[in-house]
């Protein structure tokens, strides 16, 4: 089963009025990990798409939804998934993919027939999905723990102590636009991308995972001087205009992975913003 919701852009003069239902119905993402449905969240912030996938009793297929206006879902599109989840199976146009905890597949343009499935439903795959447009076909890659690129930030004095790996990214797969990796706050921290930064050129999802049952993460958006705040749960997500910090401090150590589209692949490209200087 394959459903989609769609979600527009909002100004940041709009955000500055939103109560916090409405910054919740806006930005946040909830209920992402359904058993057997597939259900795609379509951003007009660079045409991102983001969903979760739980298989357990039947293979999922990938299909395209009514927006898109193509034949199938790669035809214009690529799409990269990591998988947090237990042992999973994707199977792309004949060729078979195996992805343990925490592995990753990139998909270019043009595959057409994708299927998910997990290998035992006991513990089954939970494939967390970004989807951007494509202008050109490169080819599929399975990128696992091994391959990834480890950037070790932040420091325990300041809260901050944190491992970035990054999975699909132009140094280690080729890419049009798409961009995904995953950052985990180490035991004592609490803060993720501290300090704070936007980046005009493009837009990014964040996906918290690993967050304890009784407990959460704070995460902060909006324009350096007018941030605003969501509390969020285990397995949700949160959208981030391209005009917007993206941060968040959690009750207890987590995971998120963080996916981006734009027209700028450099992942140095943010503008950094004072921590004293924010509002």
């Amino acid at each position: 089963m394959t459903n989609y919701k769609t979600r527009y852009a909002s100004s940041p003069q709009a955000v500055k009025k939103y109560d916090t239902q409405e910054l919740r119905d806006e930005f946040l993402i909830e209920n992402m990990m359904k058993v057997d449905e597939l259900e795609w969240v379509y951003t007009h912030y660079d045409r991102f798409m983001v969903a979760g996938l739980v298989p357990v009793n039947k293979k999922i297929k990938l299909e395209t939804i009514d927006p898109l206006k193509s034949s199938f879902f790669l035809e214009r599109r690529e799409l990269g998934i990591i998988n947090v989840g237990g042992s999973g199976v994707i199977t792309v146009d004949g060729d078979t993919y195996e992805l343990d905890h925490k592995e990753a597949l990139y998909l270019g343009q043009g595959n057409k027939d994708v299927e998910f499935s997990s290998k035992d439903a006991s513990e089954p795959a939970k494939f967390y999905l970004n989807s951007t447009p494509a202008h050109k076909k490169f080819p599929n890659k399975k990128i696992g723990t091994n391959d990834v690129e480890v950037i070790e930030l932040g420091s325990a004095e300041t809260a901050n102590a944190r491992t970035l790996r990054k999975y699909i990214v132009n140094s280690v797969v080729d890419v049009c636009q798409l961009q995904m990796g995953m950052t985990t706050i180490k035991t004592g921290s609490s803060w993720n991308t501290m300090p704070a930064h936007v980046h005009d050129r493009r837009m990014e999802v964040y996906f918290y995972f690993e967050v304890p049952e009784d407990q959460a993460v704070c995460h902060f958006m909006g324009q350096p001087q007018e941030t605003r705040h969501i509390w969020m749960g285990n397995e949700e997500a949160v959208i981030s205009p391209p005009w917007s910090i993206h941060s968040g401090s959690g009750t207890a150590s987590y995971s998120f992975i963080w996916g981006m589209a734009g027209e700028n692949l450099d992942y140095g490209d943010m503008d950094v913003c004072k921590i004293n200087e924010l509002r």
